[in-house]
């Protein structure tokens, strides 16, 4: 089947997972076997560096050399590359075939086809961003793919446009602390994940290195946000999560956790 008509497919299955206004609502766009989109108006940025995330150029170096680099700088010299980055997402959502999994801020989606692959056409993965351009060079990517269990929608990741307990696994992976409300956000993660699910997390973290005065300068000149040790880990916690655990490397945390059952 052709790599259009395997994307609709998947668009039509990831339509079923919106919430009723949105499943409305939701109309394709995008080069290839598109997206569907959910936003009228773009979102209001955070700051510059989410900014550049909007922008054209950005897309076309994302995978290659912008999230490499910028990964390497926060993770330090010793911290894990892409792959082992892909590898740790899967192992902390504990990924097998036939899972349902959301990938939020996905950019163009080079985490979101690693995890398509683990789980197989029986599963299916979506991939959610606020950025057109973002979706625009992903939705190009799939068009060259042979996977038809991918779905690309734009939409917003503080009030995610899904049905109560949908997924079995969510990743955010270097975008919450660009969110404006990236707390909500989390809350918005636990309530579409089924009870039991995991989540998977890589975000900004303070070491004790970090001078604490230099946190809100930092936060003011990026528009990101630089979370203490503790927070996302108790963050999770208060919304319902178990068997959490926290990695840290540089100034990035990978945090997991699994959903408690009702």
């Amino acid at each position: 089947m052709a790599a259009t008509e395997t994307g609709a497919d998947a668009l039509d299955r990831a339509r079923e997972l919106l919430d009723p206004e949105h499943a409305e609502t939701a109309r394709r766009a995008g080069p290839g076997p598109g997206y569907l989109d959910l936003i009228e108006e773009d979102l209001p940025s955070t700051g510059p560096t989410q900014d550049l995330m909007l922008t054209s150029v950005v897309p076309r170096v994302y995978s290659n050399y912008w999230r490499p680099a910028l990964g390497r700088v926060a993770k330090g010299v010793t911290g894990p590359g892409m792959d082992e980055e892909i590898r740790i997402a899967r192992l902390l959502m504990g990924l097998s075939p036939g899972d349902v999994v959301l990938d939020v801020a996905c950019g163009p989606g080079n985490f979101s086809r690693e995890f398509a692959h683990a789980v197989g056409d029986s599963g299916l993965v979506v991939g959610i961003d606020a950025s057109r351009t973002m979706l625009e060079r992903g939705s190009a990517d799939l068009e060259r793919s042979p996977l038809a269990n991918l779905a690309l929608v734009r939409g917003n990741a503080v009030e995610l446009p899904f049905r109560d307990s949908t997924f079995d696994g969510v990743c955010c992976f270097a975008a919450l602390h660009l969110f404006d409300e990236p707390l909500s956000a989390l809350g918005e993660m636990a309530r579409v994940l089924a009870p039991g699910g995991r989540i998977a997390l890589m975000t900004s973290v303070r070491r004790r290195l970090t001078l604490p005065p230099l946190k809100p300068l930092i936060e003011r000149a990026s528009g990101m946000r630089v979370f203490e040790a503790d927070e996302i880990v108790t963050a999770l916690r208060m919304r319902g999560f178990r068997e959490i655990h926290q990695r840290l490397s540089g100034m990035v945390q990978f945090v997991g956790g699994r959903l408690a059952g009702p």
